[in-house]
């Protein structure tokens, strides 16, 4: 039993992010689109994540605490805290409420990049995190 449950987990991950976390990325891009982003591009939401932004006196990168391979645990750099993987390949809960993703793209690019984040780069964020 063990054995056929392992295999199902296995099967499960490389079928990549659950239909409800597609849901919730298309209705966040759609939402963006309205705003007037597009095209939506991975590479370079790749490379905002891994970008260092000066803010308050400090460097500050997406990676910095949720490291550059997205299916590996990160570390808030401040509070010491584990943060779960960040692609939904290995974390199915990523991306599965609109809400959440949005809440924390609001409080994360306050605090890494110094402002909010234009619909543009949301977006091209989400492809990237999608991809993983």
């Amino acid at each position: 039993m063990k054995t056929f449950m392992l295999a199902c987990t296995a099967v499960a991950a490389l079928a990549g992010p659950p239909a409800w976390a597609a849901d919730a990325v298309g209705e966040l891009q759609s939402r963006y689109r309205a705003q007037g982003a597009g095209p939506f591009d991975a590479t370079t939401g790749e490379a905002l994540w891994n970008h260092k932004f000066t803010n308050s006196g400090s460097d500050r990168s997406c990676a910095g605490c949720h490291t550059t391979d997205l299916r590996q645990p990160g570390r808030h750099v401040r509070t010491g805290k584990t943060i779960k993987p960040m692609a939904p390949s290995v974390n199915p809960q990523r991306l599965s409420d609109a809400a959440k993703v949005e809440k924390w793209f609001t409080r994360n690019c306050k605090w890494t990049l110094g402002r909010a984040c234009t619909a543009q780069e949301k977006s091209n964020v989400l492809d990237f995190i999608k991809s993983r």
